[in-house]
């Protein structure tokens, strides 16, 4: 198991895990619900997104919590060892052992998909779901569907290929285990069990995740409070100050449902 690494680790508390690797997280106390932030792939807690949304709720005076999963940012392990499992293994520990009361989970692109799979496993502790840019199933819909049989040839044989990113990432490391294991967890496939209030927003303008993906997401789930929000300028990222905007009323906005559902 390797150390948690120790940069910017000034502002962070840890969580130890016997067995598994030491999650870096950042937790703010206020009044129930707990407001959990559900990064993308190879982001950090330290996005814009996450820091907007723990700035509006200390204004709202709610708990929250925003992480780096395994591999990511200033936790434990290695990006190109871990897998979707293991993401959502971290995601449920941050529920389980840091959150206290309901939660309402916010996930961004990938963390989209973490946070579904989170309210499949823990309905009787998630309140409700943000996803800003979901992105469940990546791994086969939008990963391996799309490769040519060269790039697939490559990543069987080799175990792993390198995307490139447009980001500050350089580029995307994707492991044959990443992909393997991401059949394990596909979950547009089937109906979702989760009842509470669901906010959906998507970007037309996305690239990367394509915004019929959230009327996808949208169809599967069995509860009724579902909106589906598309920004016809809006990117991927939805990081613009407009964008963050609605995205804290909107959070604020599943607070209250969820309060007076209680």
């Amino acid at each position: 198991m390797s150390e948690i690494k120790k940069q910017s680790l000034s502002n962070s508390q840890i969580l130890n895990r016997p067995g598994l690797e030491p999650i870096a997280y950042n937790y703010v106390e206020g009044s129930s619900p707990t407001i959990i932030f559900l990064g993308g792939l190879m982001s950090d807690m330290t996005g814009t997104k996450a820091q907007t949304l723990e700035d509006h709720c200390k204004t709202i005076r709610k708990s929250f919590i925003r992480y780096d999963y395994t591999g990511h940012g200033v936790s434990g392990g290695s990006f190109i060892d871990c897998t979707i499992t293991d993401w959502h293994i971290d995601t449920l520990s941050i529920i389980d052992q840091v959150a206290s009361g309901p939660v309402i989970l916010v996930g961004s692109s990938m963390g989209g998909w973490q946070m579904l799979l989170a309210a499949k496993k823990r309905p009787d502790k998630i309140a409700g779901l943000v996803g800003i840019a979901a992105a469940p199933d990546f791994t086969e819909d939008l990963m391996w569907n799309t490769f040519p049989e060269a790039l697939r040839e490559q990543l069987m044989e080799s175990g792993y290929v390198e995307l490139p990113s447009k980001y500050d990432h350089g580029v995307y490391p994707i492991s044959r285990d990443l992909i393997e294991d991401g059949r394990k967890n596909l979950i547009l496939r089937n109906s979702i069990d989760f009842g509470g209030p669901v906010r959906l927003i998507h970007g037309m303008c996305d690239d990367d995740v394509p915004w019929q993906t959230s009327l996808q997401i949208n169809a599967c789930l069995r509860s009724t409070d579902v909106i589906t929000t598309l920004v016809k300028n809006g990117d991927h990222r939805l990081s613009e100050p407009e964008d963050l905007k609605r995205m804290c009323q909107i959070v604020t906005e599943v607070c209250e449902i969820t309060q007076s559902n209680s």
